[in-house]
């Protein structure tokens, strides 16, 4: 029976050598530092792509309807910026999700840590055989190269974003100004018509004058006549 009762308990020196590392913690999905500057270098960069499309730019385009509708002009100008807004955001969710950044992120903040861990602690100094590293070691060594490279691609994306809105914006401008000669054109032909309007009115009013008087002309003549 001692044999048997032997048997059934486990060798404490042997699990003490077991070389088999306990399993890894899991990579949560909520942003870790990394993914939540990520997240706030996009929303300061959209913050200021829309400030540069203030109401006040907007409506300097659009004078006639500023004046007269500027509830109407405003509600446009809202609607302009808040598909802006969305669709920018949409884009760069789906750059997130198709890169799986978050994880890729957190599992980099926690690549760094244990590094920075093993540093101030005096381990990893000098060459490691590879031969004597645990398969998830050996798993973070691979991976970490391609986190890296990840994280320069989706930066380099975002860099992308960051000027194809820069060049977006002085389109926008570009076609301010040209809206803004457009409107002061249709003015000046405005003024024209209205200019033109009442030469006419002027020429009708002086020629009902001229037959009134050549009627009168023409009535004492035949006055003298008699």
């Amino acid at each position: 029976m001692a044999e048997e009762h032997g048997t059934s308990q486990p060798d404490p020196s042997r699990s003490a050598a077991s070389p088999s590392p306990p399993p890894p913690a899991s990579v949560p999905l909520t942003p870790g530092p990394r993914a939540a500057v990520l997240q706030k270098v996009f929303d300061q960069a959209l913050a200021r792509t829309l400030r540069a499309n203030s109401y006040a730019n907007f409506s300097g385009c659009f004078p006639t309807p500023a004046k007269y509708v500027p509830s109407s002009l405003e509600s446009v100008w809202r609607q302009l910026n808040a598909k802006l807004e969305e669709s920018a955001r949409a884009e760069f969710e789906d750059i997130i999700r198709e890169r799986d950044a978050v994880h890729q992120l957190n599992e980099l903040d926690r690549l760094v840590g244990e590094a920075v861990y093993r540093r101030d602690n005096g381990q990893g100094d000098g060459d490691v055989a590879a031969h004597t590293l645990t398969p998830d070691e050996l798993y973070r060594a691979h991976l970490t190269p391609y986190l890296q490279e990840a994280q320069e691609t989706l930066n380099s994306k975002i860099e992308s974003t960051q000027n194809e809105n820069a060049e977006l914006a002085q389109r926008v401008q570009t076609q301010r100004m040209e809206i803004e000669n457009l409107l002061s054109s249709f003015d000046s032909v405005v003024a024209d018509l209205e200019g033109a309007a009442a030469a006419a009115t002027q020429f009708c009013q002086d020629h009902d004058l001229r037959k009134e008087a050549i009627q009168m002309d023409e009535e004492v003549k035949d006055n003298s006549d008699i």
